[in-house]
């Protein structure tokens, strides 16, 4: 590790509990920024891909319940 690392770290020990908690969190989203954007557009491409198979008829709709006893099923 380096130098700049580990003073950063120990002096991030010394914060509060909630700033702690907030840098980690700031820290964490700046490693998604890039990633966000793509992914986002993937699903919002795969939303509109499902929502145009579900408007068009041919989406194959499984009820709610029946997703969920099988969920039940497999987890046993």
């Amino acid at each position: 590790m380096s130098n700049l690392f580990s003073e950063l770290s120990q002096r991030a020990r010394t914060l509060p509990p909630e700033e702690r908690a907030q840098l980690a969190e700031d820290l964490l989203a700046s490693l998604q920024e890039g990633a966000d954007v793509v992914v986002e557009a993937a699903w919002d491409e795969e939303i509109r891909l499902r929502l145009d198979e579900v408007e068009r008829g041919t989406a194959i709709l499984i009820p709610a319940e029946e997703v969920f006893a099988e969920a039940r099923r497999i987890s046993r």
